[in-house]
């Protein structure tokens, strides 16, 4: 298992993202209602989603699984109840939702190269 990314809601897209790379992380995915940065050291992602009222949302977690849909049928065999099992979404990842004791949404995923090299994927100078 690899933790992935935490997203963090947002009000101002554009002052969040200039918040962050002031903090020297890189912009990797560029868009009005989300962003994604990668971290200087390693190969972790945190990403920002454009939402009205931060404070009525909580983060998402990921966690990432090669083995998606065999690691969410072990879970459910010790009694892990989803809000969605493994589906396809639109940006390419293979993704289950369960929410933990507190209510906080829990991704378990699959990208393979879309993790980090989505084909919306801005390009990076250095």
């Amino acid at each position: 298992m690899n933790l992935n990314q935490v997203t963090l809601p947002v009000t101002n897209m554009p002052e969040s993202v200039a918040f962050y790379l002031k903090l020297g992380f890189t912009l990797i995915v560029d868009t009005p209602q989300y962003a994604r940065f990668s971290c200087p050291e390693g190969d972790a992602t945190f990403s920002l989603s454009l939402s009205e009222d931060c404070g009525s949302q909580q983060a998402v977690i990921y966690f990432e699984h090669e083995q998606l849909d065999e690691w969410v049928e072990q879970l459910q065999t010790k009694g892990v109840e989803f809000e969605q099992l493994p589906k396809t979404e639109r940006y390419l990842w293979r993704e289950a939702v369960v929410l933990d004791p507190s209510g906080n949404k829990i991704k378990l995923y699959w990208a393979g190269k879309n993790r980090l090299n989505p084909p919306w994927r801005i390009n990076v100078t250095e």
